[in-house]
């Protein structure tokens, strides 16, 4: 049996893969995070528009009926 010296002709180490390994399972979570924050940004942004327009329907139904001029 001869052994022979592997040479790779590329400068890249053959281990390269081995150390970049982890690098999409870090992506994915800085994915995660970010559609959290805007998940979050979404929650905020219709829960001020619901109240705003919660108030005013209320603001509304409470003038039936009425004749003040500030309804």
């Amino acid at each position: 049996m001869t052994v022979e010296k592997t040479r790779y002709h590329n400068r890249e180490r053959p281990d390269k893969d081995n150390r970049e390994r982890g690098e999409g399972v870090i992506s994915a979570a800085i994915a995660v995070l970010v559609m959290a924050f805007i998940g979050v940004g979404m929650w905020i942004a219709f829960n001020t528009t619901f109240s705003h327009a919660a108030k005013h329907v209320d603001n509304q139904v409470n003038c039936i009926g009425q004749t003040n001029t500030n309804c």
